[in-house]
C-alpha cells in the first residue's frame, strides 16, 4: 500500500521541504537586518524579494497540478 501512494508522499515529504526552507531563509533574513541595522526601505525590498520567490515557487506548484489535471503534463 505504501508503495502505490509513495509519488504522493514524495511530492509531500518535497513540498514541506522547501517550506521549511523558506521559512529558515525567513528567520536567517530577519536576523541579519536586525544586526545590521538596515533602513525600513531596504528591509521592504529584501522581504518583497523574498515574498516574490516563494509566491513564485508557489504559483509554479499550482501550475504544475492545473497541467497535471488537464492531462498535458
Amino acid at each position: 500500500m505504501l508503495y502505490e501512494y509513495m509519488d504522493l508522499l514524495e511530492s509531500i515529504g518535497l513540498d514541506l521541504l522547501f517550506a521549511s526552507i523558506f521559512f529558515f531563509i525567513g528567520m536567517a533574513i530577519k536576523d541579519v537586518l536586525k544586526q545590521g541595522n538596515v533602513p525600513p526601505f531596504g528591509r521592504k525590498i529584501v522581504w518583497m524579494v523574498l515574498f516574490l520567490g516563494c509566491a513564485g515557487f508557489i504559483t509554479k506548484g499550482l501550475i504544475q497540478i492545473s497541467w497535471e489535471g488537464a492531462g498535458l503534463g
